[in-house]
């Protein structure tokens, strides 16, 4: 799931969010996705390297380094339960909030929206990565409402959550130190399977045309968010 999740099916890897905080617990979690997460990230990078959107990119990764360092001060003393739900809740809210901006409203309002996207979900972002590894909706939401062709869609994404990942390793491991010999010895392990899901999403991402891809990536999200909440 997390090597699908970073070839074009975002919303694989916020599922694998709950799954594990209910195996290992919700801060020890953490430290075992996020180099599984990096691993995945290069697979991701490396085949869509070259169709990131670096404007779109540029602008939501300033914002979510300020998200970032949010998450380290108050990480541990926040509620991952409740940080979830609250993350999901939102982006349930932001979905809504696109589709009514898709249909609803003029190209003049939608551009004049799209000026101030990355300031609140670049910081929801960087947040919910650095609490949860749970930022897969805010940057579906984000891309979503930029209106990115499939390809752009995922190197943008792709870019995004490589350098973010990246940033939080030192992070979590001499801040929040759950990440250790042992977590990355098991995460090597699991470094067959990442490489499986990668080829996989690769490969069914090019036969799915750019229409149905957004839809499958709006109802990705919706679920996603869901399985934050509960």
């Amino acid at each position: 799931m997390i090597g699908m999740s970073k070839t074009g099916f975002n919303g694989l890897g916020t599922l694998v969010v709950p799954i594990m905080a209910l195996t290992f617990g919700a801060m020890p979690s953490s430290g075992v996705v996020l180099p599984m997460l990096v691993m995945a990230d290069i697979f991701g990078v490396a085949y869509y390297h070259r169709n990131a959107n670096i404007v779109a990119l540029f602008k939501v990764l300033l914002w979510a380094l300020v998200g970032l360092v949010i998450g380290l001060l108050t990480g541990k003393a926040i509620s991952a339960e409740q940080f979830r739900q609250l993350i999901g809740w939102l982006m349930i809210l932001s979905l809504f909030v696109m589709l009514w901006n898709e249909y609803r409203k003029s190209s003049i309002e939608s551009k004049a929206i799209s000026k101030w996207l990355a300031f609140p979900f670049g910081i929801a972002g960087g947040f919910s990565t650095m609490i949860g590894n749970a930022a897969g909706p805010v940057m579906s939401v984000y891309l979503l409402m930029k209106k990115l062709p499939k390809n752009e869609f995922i190197g943008t994404a792709a870019w995004f959550f490589f350098i973010i990942n990246l940033i939080k390793m030192p992070m979590q491991i001499w801040g929040w130190h759950n990440i250790n010999s042992e977590t990355l010895l098991y995460n090597l392990k699991m470094l067959p399977f990442i490489a499986i899901g990668a080829f996989l999403g690769i490969k069914l991402v090019k036969i799915i045309p750019d229409r149905v891809y957004r839809w499958l990536i709006i109802v990705g999200t919706f679920i996603a968010s869901v399985a934050l909440i509960f």
